[in-house]
C-alpha cells in the first residue's frame, strides 16, 4: 500500500507542475497566472497559466564588461483566462515588455518578471511577448543541486546548469513541462565562437562582431538550453545526413582525450540507436570546455557540454559521452513532467553508459550490475528522492540496476522493443514514473508493477538478476 502512494503522489504532483495553482479572479473573469509550476523540488520556478510555444532569441555579448543584451519574442498560448502572467529571469534588467505589440506594464518580484498586459487574455489565445532586457548575468546560487547559471570566463562565457538555468540569460518558463522551439542569435567580437543547440544557420559579420544562428526545432526543456561563448576549435560535418558540430576549447589539447571522446560522437549515437530507435534530433555535436567551475556533463539538447574533468585521466572517455548522448533519448525527447521522476532520465542514460562501456571493450554489464548492487543503499528510493536527493547514487546507479532487473525479467527482444515503443509514443513530450511502468505493462502483456517498486523504492534488497 505504501508503494502504491507513493504513485499516486508522483501522478499528482505532475498534474500541478503543468496546471500550477492560480491567484483569485481579478474581475471579468480573468485571474493570474500561477507564480510557480507547483514543483517542490524546484520551488519558484516556472509558472502556470500559459504555454511557451516558441522562444526567438537576439543577444549581443560583450566579454569585455561581461554585458549581455537581448530581445527575446516568445510565442504562447494562454491555458486560462490571464489578467497577468509571470516569467523566470534572474539578475537582469528589463527595457520594455510588449504583448501582442502593445505595451505592457511589468516589474520584477526577485527572479520573477510580472507582466499585465493591456487587456486580459482568454483562455486559448495565442500571443507573443516580446521583452527587450540586458546587464549582467550571474550564476544562480550555489546550492545542494549543484551550480548553475551564466558563467563569465576569461575569453567568453559558459551558460549551463540544471535543474535551472536559462533564467540567467533570458526570460522564461523554467520548467521542464513546458517545451518549446528556439530559435538563437548570439552575437560576440569576431574571433569568438559562440555555440547553442540545434541546426546551425549561419553566421554573418560586420562592424567587428560576429552573429551566430541556431535552430532547434524539437521541443526542448529550458534547462537543456546552453549557451557556449569563447576561444573554441569548432569542427563542423555531417552525420547520417544531418549536421554534427563539436567544439573542444583552446585551452584543451588538439590531440588530448576530450577532442578524442567527442570525435565518437557519431559513433556512440548509432550505437544507442540500435537499441533506443531513430536518433530523434536534426543535429549532433557536443562541447568541451576547460573551465573547472564545470564539475559535470549535460545533456544539453543535440550538443552536451563536457567539464573538463572527465578527461583528466589523459585517457579518452568516451563512457561520458555515451550516457551525455543517450539523454537526447531520455530526458531531451522524453522529458520529466517533474524533477521526482529524475531516474527516468538518469538511470536509462546510466544503463546505456554500461552498455556502451560493454561494447566498447570494457567491464561487462553484467560485473558492473553486481558492483553497484553491493554498494547500493536501499533505504534511499530513485522515485522522488528529494530535494536533496535528486543528483545522488538512488537516481542514476539504483535507478539503473531497476533497468537491468527490467531487461532480465522480460528477456533482450521484449525490453528493447518496450523502450522504443516508448520512446516513439512520448516522443517530444514529458511523462512520469507511473506513465512508464502503465506502458511497459501494456506492451510487454503482464505486470511489472511489484518488480519494478522492489528495485526502485523497496526498502529491502532485492535479489541480484
Amino acid at each position: 500500500m505504501a508503494h502504491r502512494r507513493v504513485w499516486t503522489a508522483v501522478v499528482a504532483a505532475a498534474a500541478l507542475a503543468v496546471g500550477g495553482c492560480t491567484g483569485g479572479d481579478d474581475g471579468d473573469g480573468f485571474r493570474p497566472g500561477a507564480a510557480d509550476a507547483g514543483d517542490p523540488y524546484v520551488p519558484g520556478a516556472g509558472n502556470g497559466g500559459y504555454d511557451v510555444g516558441h522562444y526567438a532569441l537576439d543577444v549581443r555579448y560583450e566579454p569585455a564588461d561581461d554585458r549581455l543584451t537581448g530581445t527575446a519574442t516568445l510565442t504562447v498560448t494562454a491555458t486560462q483566462a490571464l489578467s497577468r502572467f509571470q516569467l523566470d529571469l534572474a539578475g537582469l534588467t528589463v527595457d520594455r515588455v510588449r504583448v501582442d505589440g502593445e505595451p505592457a506594464k511589468h516589474r520584477h518580484d526577485g527572479a520573477e518578471l510580472v507582466v499585465t498586459p493591456a487587456r486580459g487574455l482568454p483562455a486559448g489565445k495565442r500571443f507573443t511577448v516580446e521583452v527587450a532586457y540586458g546587464g549582467v548575468p550571474r550564476p544562480l546560487p550555489a546550492a545542494e543541486l549543484g551550480d548553475g547559471g551564466f558563467h563569465h570566463t576569461p575569453d567568453g562565457a559558459i551558460a549551463l546548469g540544471q535543474p535551472e538555468s536559462a533564467s540567467t540569460w533570458f526570460p522564461v518558463n523554467d520548467h521542464p513541462s513546458d517545451k518549446a522551439t528556439y530559435d538563437v542569435a548570439v552575437t560576440v567580437p569576431d574571433g569568438l565562437a559562440a555555440l547553442s543547440n540545434g541546426v546551425p544557420k549561419g553566421r554573418s559579420s560586420a562592424g567587428g562582431r560576429t552573429t551566430w544562428r541556431w535552430s532547434e526545432r524539437s521541443p526542448m526543456a529550458s534547462y537543456l538550453t546552453t549557451l557556449v561563448i569563447g576561444d573554441y576549435r569548432v569542427a563542423t560535418g555531417t552525420h547520417a545526413g544531418k549536421p554534427l558540430v563539436t567544439a573542444v576549447a583552446a585551452a584543451l589539447p588538439a590531440d588530448g582525450p576530450a577532442a578524442a571522446s567527442i570525435a565518437r560522437t557519431g559513433e556512440v549515437a548509432d550505437f544507442l540507436a540500435a537499441r533506443f530507435g531513430p536518433y530523434p534530433f536534426d543535429a549532433y555535436g557536443g562541447v568541451a570546455v576547460a573551465d573547472d567551475r564545470i564539475r559535470y556533463a549535460l545533456e544539453t539538447q543535440t550538443r552536451p557540454v563536457y567539464g573538463p574533468g572527465f578527461f583528466r585521466s589523459g585517457r579518452p572517455n568516451t563512457e561520458v559521452v555515451a550516457h551525455e548522448l543517450a539523454h537526447q533519448w531520455f530526458g531531451d525527447s522524453v522529458s520529466v513532467a517533474r524533477w521526482g521522476d529524475i531516474w527516468l532520465n538518469e538511470g536509462f542514460a546510466t544503463y546505456a553508459e554500461w552498455l556502451w562501456a560493454e561494447h566498447d571493450g570494457g567491464r561487462s554489464v553484467a560485473r558492473t550490475v553486481a558492483d553497484r548492487y553491493a554498494a547500493t543503499d536501499w533505504s534511499k528510493p530513485s522515485v522522488d528522492p528529494g530535494r536533496a536527493g535528486m543528483f545522488g547514487d538512488a537516481v542514476y546507479q539504483r535507478g539503473a540496476l531497476a533497468v537491468h532487473a527490467l531487461r532480465r525479467a522480460l528477456g533482450d527482444e521484449t525490453f528493447y522493443r518496450v523502450l522504443r515503443g516508448w520512446l516513439a509514443q512520448r516522443r517530444d513530450g514529458n511523462a512520469t514514473t507511473a506513465d512508464f511502468i502503465g506502458y511497459a505493462e501494456r506492451a510487454a502483456g503482464r505486470p511489472l508493477r511489484a518488480l519494478l517498486d522492489t528495485w526502485l523504492i523497496g526498502a529491502t534488497p532485492p535479489g541480484l538478476p
